[in-house]
């Protein structure tokens, strides 16, 4: 076990809601919400680490100042114009306060060496932050129909292939079984970033950056118990810790 100077602080992105998602009282349901899905902590707690919540009106400065690394989280799609495309009919509602704030948090995380893991929607924020575009929509019903909710979300519904020599299969072995709940997928990658994990129909599942401790994943993590994508990110943070300090 970590000592507690030893605990390297993991942000965590979310998103803004009005506060009639939830039900609230007549007249509180135009009200900002800042909403955070609980096991992307959890999952950062019992690898280690310590989660820092974000809201979205933070300077990613002031972010930086104050985490040893980032998590970037699921949700709504990166807005197409970000990389050159126009919203597909299948965009959904579109967050462009989310998207400033993280590309911006990305940005500046990536100049500063900070690790980083993109999860689902993060992964795809973080391929859009390098410089590489977006695949609009994977149909359900076609090959591994990855957009599809029949299965519980932790149910493992297919593979993923790793490169060989890559972090990612050091961490899982050249394949692993994933969950899958995502329309979209990286097309042309960003700069300096190297596709290390595929699913059977060629579509991309992760990918990393070169010389950064920088990964992205299709997959939820947050979903299963004790991925090791968690200890990753807790031991690169409190190596970029330690570095930092003795900087």
């Amino acid at each position: 076990m970590r000592g507690p100077r030893s605990r390297p602080v993991i942000g965590l992105t979310g998103r803004r809601m009005a506060a009639r998602v939830i039900g609230v009282p007549a007249g509180f349901d135009d009200a900002p919400l800042d909403i955070y899905m609980s096991e992307y902590a959890t999952s950062v707690i019992d690898a280690g680490g310590i989660p820092l919540h974000l809201p979205l009106d933070m300077r990613p400065e002031d972010v930086l100042d104050l985490v040893d690394g980032v998590i970037f989280v699921g949700g709504a799609d990166v807005d197409p114009r970000r990389y050159g495309g126009v919203p597909h009919p299948r965009s959904g509602g579109l967050e462009p306060l989310r998207d400033q704030f993280e590309l911006d948090l990305a940005a500046q995380g990536l100049g500063a060496g900070v690790p980083m893991l993109g999860i689902c929607r993060g992964a795809q924020l973080l391929n859009v932050a390098l410089g590489g575009t977006l695949v609009a929509d994977l149909p359900i019903g076609q090959g591994e129909s990855h957009a599809s909710y029949a299965y519980p979300r932790a149910h493992r519904s297919h593979g993923v292939s790793f490169t060989a020599g890559s972090m990612l299969e050091s961490l899982y072995g050249p394949e692993a079984l994933v969950n899958s709940f995502h329309h979209q997928a990286v097309d042309r990658p960003g700069r300096d970033v190297a596709v290390t994990g595929r699913a059977s129909d060629g579509v991309v599942e992760a990918f990393e950056v070169a010389d950064r401790p920088v990964v992205g994943i299709q997959w939820h993590p947050e979903c299963f118990a004790a991925d090791p994508i968690f200890n990753w990110l807790v031991d690169a943070s409190v190596a970029h810790k330690l570095q930092e300090s003795a900087a």
